[in-house]
């Protein structure tokens, strides 16, 4: 059976599409725009009730929120595709461990610098230069954690490339192509 991804434009599918091409399973996107309201319809409020994307159907079995995909899938199916937890517990604890500040402590100032540089300029949003400084900072200071890890191993979780680095990639994504490159005069965290 296909997998089906809902809402596959968006950041955090894109999370999910990523883990299934590494773990070659086969799927379908299904459009969910958003900015329309698709997303609060009473369909697809029955598949999550919270009204957000990602949401994968693999049959009857359906699961959101784009970390939960990803790890249902790097376990499911560990010996197919890339092995995007590690050979040993150790190298899962440190991808768990990875995944955690990602979700925390990376994803916050990204997001907020994209909605503040990339939103403000296509949807009407006011922009904030506190909220674009803070982030900045706060995302400096991941960056120079992350350096450091990276001085000892080629990965964040270790040697190998798993799911603590494919949770940056859609985010990390879109701070590049639309904030950073775009945005160089207002984006000094990665230049200075």
């Amino acid at each position: 059976m296909v997998v089906k991804v809902y809402g596959p434009i968006y950041a955090s599918p894109k999370r999910v599409l990523v883990c299934l091409v590494e773990k070659e399973i086969d799927f379908e996107t299904i459009p969910v725009n958003i900015f329309a309201g698709e997303n609060k319809s009473p369909g697809f409020l029955k598949l999550q009730p919270f009204g957000s994307v990602p949401v994968i159907q693999d049959g009857e079995y359906i699961l959101f929120e784009s970390r939960a995909i990803i790890r249902y899938y790097a376990k499911k199916y560990k010996s197919q595709g890339t092995d995007l937890l590690g050979k040993t517990m150790e190298d899962e604890g440190l991808v768990q461990q990875w995944l955690e500040v990602e979700a925390h402590n990376f994803e916050p100032p990204v997001l907020n610098l994209v909605r503040q540089i990339m939103f403000s300029s296509h949807y009407g949003i006011t922009r904030d230069e506190q909220v674009i400084k803070e982030s900045e900072e706060k995302l400096g200071k991941v960056l120079d954690i992350y350096e450091d890890r990276l001085s000892e191993s080629r990965y964040l979780a270790g040697d190998f490339f798993s799911l603590a680095v494919l949770s940056h990639l859609p985010l990390t994504h879109y701070y590049w192509e639309r904030v950073y490159d775009k945005g160089k005069e207002t984006c000094e965290c990665l230049v200075g």
